[in-house]
């Protein structure tokens, strides 16, 4: 079987990275219909934080299915959702306790902008360029990390306005994160100043830890005094925590590794075990405002689903995932910044726990995604799945599974070497 010979009853505005035709996988690794195994280093992009097809996590889907698969929640409760919030209240971040269950990373972010605006009556929306929040209209409104999401589509939603997120290695100021005197923050006080009034702006949302737009890590301090400032304005905070949430960075939530928690929080990829599920998170107060029928689903908090997620917060307790991860997460850096060292082409290397990138550069520091792709493209043959990110599509992104062993670790990242030496 061949994609090629299936490419014309298919739509050509899904992008894909490979032509590989995926028959099976299993933990690290993945086998197409020709019998070729790759070590899976993308894993859904994000969204196998146990690896493909994790026992306990096929038991519990096979077991619910043969019990019950739909019967839509907004009409019956199921066991395994309602389970699955109360559990998941257990993990999430201080009050934010109470869960909107739906089925993607992009329709949580619509549905947490309708709530921001439900409940403070305001219309504004900031957020930050090369941020990534999804394709669907709301949610491409919002994203800055290229224009080709919003290509062909204005008028998008209105009063959603663009601020710069502190990506240091590239700082717009010309600064360096030692000397750094939050000029980004500055800048978002200048569009308080210039265009919408901070008491008209509902929310601000940013991913604490950008995914799409290049695996950036904020400083911790702007991160609080965004915290501060939505507070002193009364503007909600909220976190896309769809990519960086459910143990990536080494903490359940990235927003632990800030000290700060927000008013809204998404999640979305890892929380059902490779199924598709996404949850708006909140606390009492805000979600008490959302009157019944002002948002819904047919899908959302299906019961499969949610009996994945129960198996996957499971194994994080039982397997200590999140000490896998700042343990292998501290080698995959060191190992990184060793080879970083040897070869130019990496300009940088950034990431928390297992959510790292490169940042593959010419000589003179700009953008390489020639260097980028030459990279893949070797991983590829050599057998490694990788897959770049970036707003100038020049970041290597590792997003392993969060259980992944040294010797699957070392195998990729030999490969990825063999691939710098290559170039």
């Amino acid at each position: 079987m061949k994609y090629d010979d299936y490419k014309e009853y298919l739509s050509p505005v899904l992008a894909k990275a490979t032509n590989l035709v995926v028959e099976s996988a299993k933990g690290s690794y993945i086998t197409d219909v020709d019998g070729n195994t790759y070590l899976d280093f993308v894993q859904g992009i994000a969204v196998n934080a146990l690896g493909h097809c994790h026992p306990e996590v096929v038991k519990a889907i096979c077991a619910q299915t043969e019990k019950l698969i739909s019967a839509s929640f907004n009409l019956v409760n199921y066991p395994t959702t309602l389970g699955l919030a109360k559990e998941l209240s257990k993990v999430t971040p201080g009050d934010l306790d109470v869960i909107f269950f739906s089925n993607g990373g992009a329709e949580a972010n619509d549905g947490a902008l309708k709530l921001a605006r439900n409940f403070t009556h305001r219309p504004g929306i900031i957020s930050f360029r090369g941020s990534f929040h999804g394709r669907t209209i709301g949610a491409a409104s919002i994203t800055g990390s290229n224009s080709k999401y919003r290509k062909n589509q204005e008028p998008l939603l209105p009063s959603v306005y663009f601020t710069p997120y502190p990506t240091c290695y590239r700082c717009p100021y010309n600064t360096t994160e030692d000397k750094c005197s939050l000029d980004c923050l500055q800048e978002l006080q200048r569009t308080f100043d210039y265009l919408i009034a901070p008491e008209n702006v509902a929310a601000i949302i940013m991913e604490p830890v950008m995914g799409e737009g290049g695996y950036v890590v904020p400083p911790k301090r702007f991160v609080q005094e965004l915290r501060k400032l939505c507070t002193k304005h009364g503007i909600l905070l909220i976190f896309d925590e769809i990519q960086s949430g459910f143990g990536r960075t080494g903490k359940m939530f990235a927003s632990e590794h800030f000290d700060v928690m927000p008013d809204i929080m998404t999640l979305g990829k890892a929380i059902a075990g490779g199924l598709p599920m996404s949850a708006i998170v909140s606390t009492n107060e805000i979600m008490e405002t959302w009157k019944p029928g002002m948002h819904g689903t047919t899908f959302g908090g299906h019961p499969v689903c949610a009996a994945a997620g129960l198996a996957v917060l499971k194994v994080f307790e039982e397997e200590n995932i999140l000490e896998n991860v700042n343990t292998q997460g501290d080698y995959l850096r060191a190992r990184l910044l060793e080879m970083q060292k040897k070869y130019p082409v990496m300009g940088d290397v950034r990431g928390l726990g297992l959510m790292m990138a490169v940042e593959f550069v010419n000589l003179d520091k700009s953008p390489s995604a020639e260097a980028l792709n030459k990279v893949k493209d070797y991983c590829l043959h050599h057998g490694l799945l990788t897959l770049s990110c970036g707003v100038y599509g020049n970041g290597f992104r590792f997003a392993t599974p969060l259980n992944i062993n040294r010797e699957d670790l070392d195998k990729g990242l030999a490969i990825f070497e063999d691939a710098l030496k290559n170039l």
